[in-house]
Parts: structure tokens; C-alpha cells; sequence
């Protein structure tokens, strides 16, 4: 049965992220090389990344009748951390880390995702189908509004607005799927052009506010809000068709670069690695995309169908929202690059999500471990 299960796995998923993580780990370092507070920052991801392959392990080899389980019990311990973490010390103007030490960083949100895309599952795949009753159609609706606006309105307190629209574009992708009528698709979108306005005048913070105000014109504060958006633009420019070289990089290692070990990872790696970098990252994405998705069309179990979409589009709009902020073409929201960006507890909840899809991947439509 464990020879039937690695025959069936989609390895080449596993191997993409590790071929990003490697990217990754190679600007981390690079990032941290000429600073004291950020040099070990390397070592840390590693040991994370060695934390994540024991997760992916366990989850590989668990029987998927469980995931419906292990869903509800991460929602609900994820909705008790999101309303403890409000209480904590704002860093960088968010409530959205617990402090481990002085060294481990704890973000709710993040494992958050996971507990969601599996609920959510549950949810579309029990009420699918064209013959719902009234009574089960409100009921569905109901279900779906309140498992999103439970962690969305906490994550918007924190106030953390580029992890609440990645639940969006997660619902998103599962509803499209589902084969939401196209009325309630405008409802959806009516309703949220309403909540806009309230989300941005009296749930943002200034420093939230200004970043939205330098996309749209980054010359506005080019030494104050506007600093993050023109040196990554510069360091994404200077590389060039092949880098200036690791360890060699302007903007990276004479300090111009912010935030250059999580939020613009990818402009270290352009500017030291090149046009040629920039262009396989991207390329590793699409096809990691593509395979979780494949995974949506050769499955027969609508539950795994929606697991795999919504993993799919988690992955997706990170990857889209921070190389888009990277070029200037999004606002800077803080979103990590997947597999890439530093940061611990965004790592280990997409390898979570990774783990997931191969658990999947392996059985098909047979649960060898317990045949």
C-alpha cells in the first residue's frame, strides 16, 4: 500500500517548492549578509523548513477521512488566537504576531487559511447540487458567511488587510467553482464595493492609508511611504538580464532595499540574480499552479476538488499580490512571496496546504492505510 501511495504521488509539486525555496534561501541570505540583526535569519528558515518537512510527513500519511476533522478543531483554535492576538504589542502598526522569545514569531492568520479552505470544502461539497430546498440554500449562505466574516473582520482589526483579501480570493476561487449563479456573484460584488469605503475610512491605519495613496502616485513621499515602492522598482531594474552577482546587489547590501528578507525577497533576487531569476520564479509558480489544480480536475471526491482549488488560489494571489507589488504594478499590502520570503509561520502553513494536495495525490479515490 506505501508502494502504491509513492506511485500515485505528484512528486513534481513537492520538487517546485523546494526548487523556490532554494531561490528563497539564497536571497535570505544575501539579505541579511551585511546587517547583524538579520545574518542568522538563514539558519532560522532552514530549521523551519526541516520543521515543515515532518509536518508534510505526517500529514502525507494520515488517512483524508480525518482532514474534515482536523478543519473544524484549526478554525475554531485559530479564531481563539485571532481575538488573543488583538492584545498583543503592534508591530509595524498590526496586532498579527504572537512573540516567542525573542526570536520565533507567531502569526494566527497564517495557519488560519488552512482551517478555512477545509471548512469551507465541507461546507459547498454537503450543499452541492441544483435541488437544494429554501430552507437548505439559506442555510448554505449562512454557513459560508459567517466561517468568512468570523476571521476576516478579526484580521481587518488587527488591522491586517493583505491577509483578508487573500480570503477573499480564496472564496473566491471555491465559489467559482461551486457554480455560484451569476446573481449572486454581482450581490457579492455590490456588497463589497459598499464595504470598501467603511474598511478604508474606519478600519485602516494611517501607515495603510498611505501606502494605497503611494500606488497610486509613489513620487507623492518618494522619502517617506513612497521609499518602499522606488527602491524596490531601482533593485528590480539594476539586475538586469543575469544580476549584479550574489552578495553584490546596491540596493540589497548597502541597505536602500526594505523589508528585503519577507516583503521584497523578490527584488533581492532580481537584482542580484536577474531578468533570468525573476522569469523561473514565475514560471515555477505557474506550473505548481497548474499541477494543484490538475489535482481539481482528476479527482472524483468533491471534497478534495474544492481542498485543491482553494490551495490553489491561497497560492496564487500571494504569489501575484507580492511580485505585483514588487514592480509597483499592486499597492504594498505585506503579503509574502510562497516558499520564498522569510517568515516561519507563513512556510509552514503552505507546505501544510502542500502536504494536503500529495495526501490527496497519493490515495486518489482509496485510503491505502486503511484498505
Amino acid at each position: 500500500m506505501i508502494k502504491m501511495m509513492l506511485k500515485n504521488t505528484d512528486w513534481a509539486i513537492l520538487i517546485i517548492t523546494i526548487a523556490l525555496f532554494v531561490f528563497g534561501i539564497i536571497g535570505i541570505y544575501s539579505a541579511g549578509y551585511n546587517t547583524e540583526s538579520n545574518q542568522n535569519e538563514y539558519i532560522k528558515q532552514l530549521i523551519w523548513l526541516g520543521i515543515s518537512m515532518v509536518v508534510v510527513a505526517a500529514i502525507y500519511f494520515m488517512d483524508s477521512k480525518f482532514f474534515e476533522i482536523i478543519g473544524y478543531v484549526v478554525y475554531v483554535i485559530g479564531i481563539i488566537l485571532l481575538v488573543m492576538v488583538l492584545f498583543t504589542t503592534k508591530v509595524m502598526g498590526a496586532s498579527s504576531w504572537f512573540n516567542i522569545g525573542d526570536t520565533v514569531f507567531v502569526q494566527p492568520s497564517e495557519i488560519m487559511k488552512i482551517g478555512y479552505i477545509l471548512c469551507l470544502s465541507k461546507v459547498l461539497s454537503k450543499y452541492k447540487g441544483g435541488n437544494l430546498s429554501r430552507k437548505e440554500l439559506i442555510l448554505k449562505w449562512v454557513k459560508i458567511g459567517l466561517l468568512f466574516l468570523l476571521p476576516v473582520t478579526l484580521i481587518l482589526l488587527q488591522p491586517d488587510f493583505g491577509t483578508a483579501v487573500t480570503f477573499l480570493i480564496i472564496t473566491a476561487f471555491m465559489l467559482f467553482i461551486s457554480g455560484i449563479k451569476y446573481r449572486y456573484v454581482l450581490l457579492i460584488i455590490f456588497a463589497i464595493l459598499l464595504i470598501i469605503p467603511l474598511i478604508y475610512n474606519f478600519m485602516l491605519n494611517d501607515t495603510q492609508k498611505e501606502r494605497i495613496k503611494v500606488f497610486l502616485n509613489p513620487e507623492l513621499d518618494p522619502l517617506g511611504s513612497g521609499y518602499n515602492a522606488i527602491q524596490s522598482k531601482l533593485a528590480v531594474g539594476s539586475g538586469m538580464l543575469f544580476g549584479s552577482g550574489i552578495l553584490n546587489g546596491t540596493q540589497t547590501q548597502y541597505g536602500y532595499l526594505p523589508i528585503k528578507s519577507s516583503d521584497f525577497i523578490f527584488a533581492v533576487i532580481s537584482e542580484e540574480m536577474g531578468f533570468v531569476a525573476s522569469c523561473a520564479i514565475i514560471v515555477l509558480f505557474m506550473l505548481l499552479v497548474i499541477r494543484i489544480l490538475k489535482v481539481y480536475s482528476s479527482s472524483n471526491e468533491l471534497y478534495h476538488k474544492y481542498i485543491s482549488v482553494g490551495i490553489a488560489g491561497m497560492i496564487f494571489y500571494h504569489f501575484i499580490q507580492n511580485i505585483g507589488m514588487t514592480f509597483g504594478a499592486l499597492p504594498i499590502t505585506g503579503v509574502p512571496l510562497p516558499f520564498v520570503s522569510y517568515g516561519g509561520s507563513n512556510l509552514l502553513t503552505n507546505y501544510i496546504g502542500i502536504a494536503i494536495i500529495l495526501n490527496i495525490t497519493a490515495r486518489k479515490e482509496k485510503n491505502f492505510l486503511f484498505k
